[in-house]
């Protein structure tokens, strides 16, 4: 009888113990907003850095030069020859 009693105790504690540790719902709603926040952060600095490394890649820059050369063309086509 003492057994059990005592396992029922212990059993009890580690309930108590466990419930003491979760966290409320406030907690809980601030860790989510916090959470969102380091999320949108960490997006936003992938981001820029893929934008970056996009402009500066090889490929767009040649890109970029053949269009403004193309431009220049179409300009010089356009003007007038006096």
């Amino acid at each position: 009888m003492r057994l059990y009693l005592a396992v029922a105790v212990l059993v009890l504690a580690f309930v108590a113990y466990t419930e003491a540790q979760e966290e409320t719902m406030e907690q809980k709603i601030a860790n989510v907003g916090s959470q969102i926040t380091e999320f949108g952060q960490q997006v936003a600095e992938q981001t820029k850095a893929a934008l970056e490394s996009f402009k500066n890649s090889e490929t767009t820059q040649k890109i970029k030069s053949w269009a403004d050369e193309y431009i220049e063309m179409i300009k010089n086509a356009v003007r007038p020859s006096n």
